[in-house]
Parts: structure tokens; C-alpha cells; sequence
């Protein structure tokens, strides 16, 4: 399995349209094959700090998530108004 922890910097102006993408992304994500979670979490003490938590199966899942039409529409936004930064774990 590998999990992904992606952390987002968002200004506040932006929150907004950077949460409605991510959870749109999320929506479409967990339906996916390969997708064992998919989540997002808002930071109690940093309100412009975002995350992302992602498990797959394998690296072929990802692949085909990053193929998505879902994914390249929203990642476009997420990168547009975020500044990110990802983990990768494998286990």
C-alpha cells in the first residue's frame, strides 16, 4: 500500500474554491479502484494549512487517479491557489 500526505498552504482568500476542488476531488477519488482512502483535514491551529490523505493500493492506482479527468481538472486549481508539498509512504 502506499499512502500520500499532501500538505497544502492556502492563503484564506483562496480557502474557499481550494476546499470546494479538493473535496469535489476527494467525492470522485473514493470511488476509484484502487483507492482504499481518501480524506481531507483542516488544520486546528494553522487555518491555512490543508491536507490531503491519500492510501492506494499500488502505484498502478495511482497512475490511473492521476490519469482522471477529475484529478487533472482539480489539480489545476490545487495548484493554482496552493502551495504543496507531498509525502510518499510505502508499506
Amino acid at each position: 500500500m502506499i499512502r500520500l500526505n499532501v500538505f497544502m498552504s492556502v492563503e484564506e482568500v483562496n480557502r474557499t474554491k481550494v476546499l470546494a476542488a479538493a473535496k469535489e476531488l476527494t467525492a470522485s477519488s473514493v470511488k476509484e479502484e484502487g483507492c482504499i482512502a481518501y480524506d481531507i483535514f483542516e488544520s486546528a491551529t494553522r487555518p491555512t494549512v490543508l491536507l490531503i490523505c491519500e492510501t492506494w493500493k499500488d502505484n498502478e492506482a495511482i497512475v490511473n487517479h492521476e490519469k482522471s479527468a477529475s484529478f487533472i481538472k482539480n489539480i489545476a486549481i490545487l495548484k493554482e491557489f496552493t502551495t504543496v508539498k507531498v509525502e510518499k509512504f510505502e508499506f
